[in-house]
């Protein structure tokens, strides 16, 4: 029994089809049937017209996936085909947080991108296994191995490690970017009103339990607007 958020994504492959309604009904008649009974809200709504052989040229897609981020919500699709066959694309998402559910392959999500990882897991072990014997072989060759092992981090280092906490923030402000602009449309300009607003949509803040004028204030600066 469906439980939680979801965003819907669907997905057919020609204009024509996009066009007459056809392969989407049955999509949106698979997501309706999974989602039959339960206590679950549909956070979003995206669909595309956009062939499968390209993962990076689906916006849609990537709204979706963004959303996803935002509400904290699984993404939902009628068939596991209609999201990506490309092995890769799927772990990616698992990296970055994202669950998603197969209407017509319900355990899909767990089961096949789990399989999946346990293949990558195994090719880095096979990698760490070939690194670990060529430096075996290197020092028995008298090569000397090893450097400076002390946990104190480079002026380098620590800046990378910042940069890093700034790239999470801007990507975090991007994301909420769309869900901004439509509060504002709707008639929320001060920063209070969009804390309101952002607020009751259920979108976790960067900090604490609830948006804040002064969150608004730093997301607001991040984008720039």
């Amino acid at each position: 029994m469906a439980q939680g958020k979801f965003v819907t994504y669907l997905r057919v492959s020609t204009k024509r089809q996009g066009d007459s309604g056809l392969g989407l009904e049955a999509q949106q008649r698979a997501v309706t049937d999974y989602l039959n009974g339960g206590a679950w809200t549909v956070a979003g709504e995206f669909v595309e017209v956009e062939s499968g052989k390209s993962d990076t040229n689906r916006p849609q897609l990537q709204r979706a996936i963004a959303a996803c981020r935002v509400y904290g919500a699984k993404l939902l699709i009628a068939k596991l085909d209609r999201l990506s066959r490309d092995a890769g694309f799927l772990l990616g998402l698992e990296k970055a947080g994202i669950e998603f559910v197969a209407a017509d392959m319900p355990n899909a999500n767990r089961l096949t991108v789990g399989v999946m990882a346990m293949v990558a897991e195994e090719e880095r072990r096979a990698i760490s296994a070939r690194t670990k014997a060529a430096l075996a072989a290197a020092k028995a060759r008298g090569v000397k191995l090893g450097g400076d092992r002390g946990a104190t981090l480079s002026t380098e280092a620590k800046a990378k490690g910042v940069a890093a906490v700034q790239a999470r923030a801007e990507s975090r402000a991007a994301d909420l970017a769309p869900i901004i602009g439509e509060l504002r449309a709707s008639g929320a300009t001060s920063l209070r009103s969009l804390a309101a607003g952002l607020n009751r949509a259920g979108i976790a803040p960067p900090r604490g339990t609830t948006w804040s004028p002064m969150a608004v204030s730093r997301t607001l600066s991040r984008l720039g607007a």
